[in-house]
């Protein structure tokens, strides 16, 4: 398989504003450990399935910003994350799946999420998830320079989220289309945000083209490794009818799941 399509695998699909997703891009191969500084993509490699795979940046270098794309190593646990830019019928299924798995989890919401969908927006928090910032109108983060103007698509977000759930917004940001640079993950850091991007995800985000469980058993279960952050996608339909049993299979395969809160600090992580 080529550099290109296993990387094209590995990129989420990234929702605009409501109806609008971008369609896949190239991603380069895995780079040595250190940041890029230009603006990239970020990607994967996995030289050995069932370990942890290799990033655009290590663990270790990435844990410089407050970012992450690994949890606890040293563990079987997964760290379940969605991407939401819109509602797509799909997402109260999930919740009830990860309700039935006692299992946390992540969803990094757009402004159009919140205005569309604040009951959904307001179970999330009832149900003890984290709601995470994917900013308010979803831009190519890398692009912005201007600590005010980055800042304001956080606040924003930050700010509509408050007067949806009387609840303050948890700090953790997830840059658009995975798309980083070194200033970007500084950026979040002076906010006070961990950035959080993923180590497995496959090609769930086609609305009008989804997987059949079985593709996306055969990427989401041998893939799978200790402290993986899994991307997920919550306009996916597959998602939604295969997550009670792809949680079980994880469970049985040893596996629990663990808020994103429960990250560890770096120097406790092994294998960095």
């Amino acid at each position: 398989m080529s550099i290109r399509r296993a990387s094209l695998l590995l990129l989420p699909c990234l929702f605009l504003a409501g109806m609008l997703y971008l369609k896949g891009r190239s991603l380069p191969a895995a780079a040595p450990a250190a940041i890029p500084a230009s603006a990239d993509n970020w990607g994967l490699s996995f030289p050995t399935e069932g370990e942890s795979p290799v990033g655009n940046a290590t663990a270790a270098d990435l844990a410089r910003y407050n970012a992450y794309y690994l949890g606890d190593t040293g563990k079987k646990v997964i760290y379940l994350t969605f991407d939401c830019g819109y509602e797509n019928g799909y997402t109260e299924q999930i919740l009830d799946a990860l309700k039935k798995h006692n299992a946390p989890a992540a969803f990094f919401v757009v402004g159009n999420m919140i205005e569309t969908a604040p009951d959904i927006i307001r179970r999330m928090a009832a149900d003890g998830h984290i709601v995470g910032n994917h900013t308010y109108h979803h831009p190519d983060m890398s692009a912005i320079s201007d600590q005010a103007a980055f800042q304001k698509e956080l606040d924003d977000l930050a700010a509509l989220y408050q007067e949806t759930t009387g609840e303050t917004l948890p700090m953790f940001y997830r840059p658009p289309q995975g798309k980083y640079s070194t200033e970007n993950l500084k950026q979040a850091q002076a906010l006070g945000y961990k950035t959080i991007f993923w180590s497995l995800a496959y090609v769930d985000w086609y609305v009008d083209n989804q997987p059949t469980a079985e593709q996306a058993y055969s990427k989401l279960l041998p893939r799978i490794h200790d402290g993986a952050i899994v991307l997920l996608h919550s306009t996916s339909k597959t998602n939604a009818e295969l997550l009670d049993d792809l949680l079980t299979k994880w469970e049985d395969m040893g596996y629990t799941f663990a808020p994103l809160t429960d990250l560890p600090e770096a120097a406790a992580q092994p294998n960095l």
